[in-house]
């Protein structure tokens, strides 16, 4: 008989009784999906930064751009090199668009140097001036390192 009552204790603890099913919580609403980055409009302009025969050159030294378009500097050989634009060379309102236009600026409209063969330096023309725009490489001013880039419709 106790032997009987020992097994009903465990059969009624095993049982719990009448509870409610567990459920798993439910799941968080998903989070909105990011909207996608407009798409560049214009063409992507390469400037080759580079020494060549004893000369620090920007290739091609005068470049046009349409508006919009996106010039990519990259140092091909003789580095550091960078790009900093003459705020006394460039349109009205330029210096503002491309303040928000240069990442990692060193200096106001002087973009970081670029020390390792083939690193990069992207900036994007989109809602700058027409007009000409005048740039050094800070560390080869001296040295006759300096173009134009001019946006023409």
């Amino acid at each position: 008989m106790k032997r009987q009552m020992i097994t009903l204790a465990l059969f009624a603890a095993a049982c719990g009784g009448e509870k409610a099913p567990q459920t798993a919580p439910a799941a968080a609403p998903a989070a909105p999906a990011a909207a996608p980055a407009p798409a560049a409009t214009g063409t992507v302009h390469e400037v080759k930064m580079q020494l060549v025969g004893g000369k620090y050159t920007f290739d091609p030294v005068n470049l046009t751009i349409k508006p919009g378009d996106t010039v990519k500097w990259i140092n091909m050989s003789g580095g550091p090199h960078n790009v900093a634009f003459y705020k006394d060379k460039i349109p009205a309102g330029a210096a503002e668009v491309l303040a928000k236009a240069m990442p990692n600026t060193m200096a106001e409209l002087a973009g970081p140097f670029l020390t390792d063969s083939l690193a990069a330096y992207q900036v994007s023309f989109a809602g700058a001036p027409q007009g000409n725009y005048s740039y050094t490489c800070q560390p080869h001013e001296a040295l006759g390192m300096n173009a134009t880039l001019s946006i023409k419709p």
